[in-house]
């Protein structure tokens, strides 16, 4: 359940006076979700999306939500904040800061196809670029220096072989980014979270249209490689064993490649990055499994499955650039 701050009629008709976006028609809870309160918001103008933000302070909330703003204002598919009548994008409810969105169309669709993996490559590609000149800087709060940290903390749980491969790895990835080839790597605002259920599509299986690309709020700066490659750990394999299922990973790569081609460097690093994106998503899953948050409502995913994914990059060469 993703509400975990009550919001009546009442208080949205108060929250709706402080914006220009019609009158208030209705309101009902969002369940999906982990750290956030979130209402689909139905007003006389519109489709909206309410987050009440449950985790996040109003210190930290400006890079998620002026990146969001800066993509929809360049026509990148993304929920645009709406804009307060005093100007801001933040404003506070129940004491929790909050911001309302547009409500993009579709659904998310768990078994993409080639199709679906080309309209998420060439949407992310368009992406980095539009987010090039982004005046926030902040780097991904779950990049190399937050794996360095939160390792040690998972070890306990793991036998003698899993610490062993831990630990090489982090060492591996430590020294890579020391690399000229790593320094060299395109960067700027990335998702970093680019799973398949943070895109949304309309139409239908066989021909779908893009909805467009939600939830930013793991988003931070890092390199554009390293944000394909866990959108292709994802969109792009066999679910129980982690192999890359190469027409998917074809369409992903060379969709997002035809609106920014890779440089000589990214084709260099790519192995290395497939590498970086499973560990991090083990290291995180590892840490949300063994040691939970006291608040924290879902249950946590396998971390068996990101442990898989990086044996299969490591034992795998995957397709060049």
């Amino acid at each position: 359940m993703a509400v975990f701050t009550p919001v009546s009629d009442s208080d949205a008709r108060e929250l709706l006076a402080r914006y220009s976006l019609g009158d208030f028609v209705s309101l009902r809870g969002i369940t999906a979700g982990i750290e956030n309160t979130n209402y689909f918001l139905s007003t006389t103008r519109g489709e909206y999306v309410l987050t009440l933000f449950e985790v996040l302070t109003h210190a930290q909330l400006p890079f998620y939500i002026e990146l969001m703003h800066h993509l929809a204002t360049r026509g990148i598919p993304v929920p645009e904040p709406q804009v307060l009548r005093d100007g801001g994008l933040i404003t506070t409810l129940h004491s929790k800061p909050c911001a309302i969105v547009s409500r993009l169309s579709g659904g998310y669709e768990p078994a993409p196809s080639t199709t679906h993996c080309e309209l998420a490559g060439h949407t992310l590609a368009r992406a980095h670029l539009a987010g090039h000149d982004f005046h926030i800087q902040q780097p991904n709060l779950r990049g190399l220096s937050w794996w360095q940290t939160t390792m040690p903390a998972v070890l306990p749980f793991l036998d003698a072989a899993q610490a062993s491969l831990i630990e090489q790895v982090l060492d591996e990835q430590t020294q890579f980014a020391a690399t000229e080839t790593y320094q060299a790597l395109p960067r700027g605002p990335a998702h970093c979270d680019l799973f398949r259920d943070n895109v949304l599509f309309d139409g239908t299986f066989e021909m779908p249209r893009m909805g467009g690309i939600i939830d930013f709020y793991f988003a931070g700066c890092d390199t554009w490689l390293f944000d394909v490659a866990v959108s292709v750990n994802d969109w792009c394999i066999e679910h129980s064993t982690g192999v890359l299922d190469e027409p998917k990973l074809n369409a992903w790569l060379n969709a997002y490649a035809a609106v920014r081609p890779f440089t000589t460097e990214e084709k260099q690093a790519w192995p290395m990055l497939l590498q970086a994106a499973a560990l991090r998503f083990w290291i995180s899953r590892l840490y949300d499994y063994f040691l939970p948050r006291p608040a924290q409502t879902l249950k946590p995913h396998d971390p068996r499955h990101f442990e898989r994914i990086l044996r299969e990059r490591r034992n795998t060469a995957p397709r060049s650039l």
